[in-house]
C-alpha cells in the first residue's frame, strides 16, 4: 500500500507542503487560496465530503492541480474533474492546469480524518485507517454509521457505487454502504 503525500492529508497541510515548492509569498497565498477552493468541491457521488477529503487532490501550486481518483475506471472521474475545473475557473484560476496521476494509486488512507467523520455521519462506514492489504476484502467487520454496532456483515461486495459495498447491521438492522479499502 502506497503512504499518502504529505499534501493529502489535510488542506492545510496541502498548502504547507506547496509552499517549500513556492516561489515567494504570492504563490504560497494562491495555493492556499486553491486548497481553499476545492474543499468546497463535493465529490459527485457523495456530496458530503469534498475532493480534498477524500484525498483525491493529491498535490497543488500555483500551475497545476494533481488529482488521483478514489477508484480504477471510476464513473465520476470526469465529473469530478469538470467540477474542480469549474471551482478554479470561477476563482480566477482558469491558468491551473489539472493533472491525472494514477500512480501510485489511490487509498482509501488518503481520506482524512474529518472526511472519515463525514462519510459516518452520511451514513457510510469510513474504511479503518491504516488497513492496508489485510483489509481489501473488507475482512474486518464495519461499524455501523448508525448505532455504532461492530456486529455488522457484508451483504453485497457490490454498493451504490464501485467504491462501495453494501452491508448490514445485525444490531439495528439496518443496511449501509462502506467504503471499499485499497
Amino acid at each position: 500500500m502506497s503512504a499518502a503525500p504529505a499534501s493529502m492529508k489535510s488542506a492545510e497541510t496541502g498548502a504547507n507542503a506547496a509552499r517549500g515548492h513556492a516561489g515567494g509569498q504570492g504563490e504560497a497565498a494562491a495555493v492556499e487560496e486553491i486548497m481553499r477552493v476545492l474543499a468546497g468541491v463535493p465529490d459527485p457521488e457523495i456530496p458530503a465530503v469534498s475532493v480534498i477529503d477524500l484525498g483525491i487532490v493529491r498535490d497543488a501550486n500555483a500551475t497545476r492541480v494533481l488529482i488521483t481518483p478514489t477508484y480504477t475506471g471510476c464513473p465520476a472521474t470526469l465529473a469530478i474533474e469538470q467540477a474542480i475545473r469549474a471551482a478554479l475557473d470561477a476563482n480566477g484560476f482558469s491558468a491551473v492546469a489539472i493533472e491525472t496521476a494514477l500512480s501510485p494509486p489511490w487509498s482509501s488512507d488518503w481520506i482524512s480524518d474529518e472526511g472519515r467523520e463525514k462519510l459516518r455521519a452520511y451514513g457510510i462506514a469510513p474504511p479503518p485507517k491504516g488497513a492496508g492489504a489485510a483489509s481489501l476484502k473488507n475482512a474486518q467487520a464495519a461499524e455501523c454509521p448508525r448505532c455504532g454496532s461492530g456486529n455488522t456483515e457484508e451483504i453485497s461486495r457490490f454498493g451504490s457505487t464501485p467504491c462501495k459495498a453494501l452491508w448490514r447491521c445485525k444490531a439495528c438492522a439496518e443496511p449501509f454502504d462502506r467504503f471499499k479499502c485499497h
